[in-house]
């Protein structure tokens, strides 16, 4: 067997300080790490090292961020600053030795022009740390967002909406997300797949219909079946859409906002449907190609904007419409860590607003008799039954239908009444999902 070849640790831990800057000042952190590992040119290997280093300290930064106050006698520049978070983020959940994590931060530092002049600085403050880290973790954590690691106002807003909940679902966002397959049941079974998995040294668990966890984690490239379109990769949670909307062969099936595309394969898996997947960036279009490519599978795709349907719509209704509508991702955030820090409080009413105006304009679509499955991976009141009661009360046409769930699904929404269901993140042996509003809504015939 070839030996895989990584760079240092030192070059890896330099190149994720790069994107965690670039996401403390605003990018999103998927893409500033395309950015920082291009400039990077490590080897192959280090690519999921970096971002599981850079993945790791936001889901950890508003606690790593409270540490660096009370550690610096002064303001670090912004590149500083993100190298000492990449660090700490490391000491405070050490996964290798920790004298390792110091040195290799040090000589991180001196190999970048911006922190060379710093390594001093670094070495320092991460030493002082380590001699009383408990103290300082303990000093830390008094404050809410270094508590909880998320912005004071997102704390305040999942109190007011889950007052019984709120901590749970805060905690779930430090949690490292599992490697949860979609099996395509059209070509094999669950205990099929088991099977394939233990032959190739993988372990298991079924955890729905179609979901089965991979423990440990590990690359898709490694998963039996990967290319041969055997499985994808899709949280538990998002896999109850094609159930729910329950399209039936022949019907035609709008899959607005359809990108990354795992719901659109997954309604082709479901059912022998005429889909169209829509989406209004075109590269984000060709990502769902590419996804349905691999499955063996095909849609009309269409690049429009799901709120002005004259621009693309060709007149002839739709059987079922899946709306998976922009949000603020709070549903997801241990997926998308960045999230918490990048959002503000004003996005959800912008984002609640762009939803109705989603749902107002695609209703007219639908065929009377068919049905429409609203979804956001939010757990914000305002982005879940916040439009949908106002939408129910201004269309007499409407009717929402409960959504049923076996009693394990159960235990993950919340308690208050509906129209819809919100499930709460979950991480237990019996499900381990992340956060989404769901609401299924028929048209009455005239």
């Amino acid at each position: 067997m070839t030996p895989v070849t990584r760079s240092s640790l030192a070059d890896e831990m330099r190149c994720a300080a790069q994107a965690l800057e670039a996401l403390m000042a605003g990018e999103r952190l998927d893409s500033a790490l395309e950015t920082a590992e291009r400039a990077a040119k490590l080897e192959p290997a280090s690519g999921p090292p970096v971002r599981d280093l850079a993945y790791s300290a936001a889901r950890q930064l508003g606690l790593c961020r409270e540490l660096a106050r009370l550690l610096n006698s002064r303001e670090p520049s912004t590149s500083v600053a993100a190298l000492q978070c990449l660090a700490l983020s490391q000491l405070i959940t050490p996964q290798r030795h920790p004298a390792t994590i110091v040195d290799q931060a040090v000589r991180a530092a001196r190999t970048d022009p911006s922190t060379e002049k710093a390594a001093g600085f670094i070495n320092a403050t991460l030493r002082t740390f380590l001699r009383a880290a408990p103290d300082w973790l303990e000093r830390a954590r008094r404050e809410p967002e270094a508590r909880w690691n998320h912005p004071r106002w997102w704390l305040d807003q999942l109190r007011a909406d889950h007052p019984a909940h709120w901590q749970a679902v805060a905690e779930s966002a430090d949690l490292h997300p599992p490697l949860t397959l979609r099996i395509n049941l059209r070509r094999t079974d669950l205990s099929g797949y088991l099977a394939m998995l233990n032959a190739a040294g993988l372990a298991g668990r079924v955890m729905g219909p179609a979901a089965i966890i991979v423990e440990p984690a590990c690359s898709v490239h490694a998963l039996p079946g990967w290319s041969e379109g055997l499985v994808s990769v899709q949280d538990e949670g998002a896999q109850r859409a094609a159930g729910w909307l329950d399209p039936q062969d022949g019907q035609r099936v709008l899959d607005a906002c359809a990108a990354p595309g795992g719901k659109s394969a997954h309604l082709l898996e479901h059912r022998s449907i005429h889909l169209t997947a829509l989406d209004l960036k075109p590269q984000r279009l060709r990502r769902v190609g590419e996804g349905l490519s691999r499955l063996g599978l095909s849609a009309d795709l269409v690049c429009g904007d799901a709120g002005n349907p004259s621009a693309w719509w060709k007149g002839q209704r739709f059987d079922r419409i899946l709306i998976d509508a922009p949000c603020t991702a709070s549903g997801i955030v241990r997926r998308a860590p960045d999230a918490r820090w990048l959002r503000r409080r004003g996005d959800i009413a912008t984002l609640a607003a762009a939803q109705r105006r989603i749902l107002d304009a695609l209703w007219p679509l639908l065929e009377p008799g068919g049905k429409l499955l609203y979804a956001t991976c939010s757990v914000f009141n305002a982005e879940g039954r916040g439009v949908i009661r106002p939408f129910l009360h201004d269309h007499r046409d409407a009717k929402d239908i409960a959504l049923e769930t076996n009693p394990q699904q159960s235990l993950g929404k919340t308690t208050d009444a509906g129209p819809g269901l919100q499930l709460l993140p979950a991480s237990t042996p019996a499900q381990d999902h992340d956060g989404f509003f769901y609401c299924l809504i028929e048209k009455r015939r005239p």
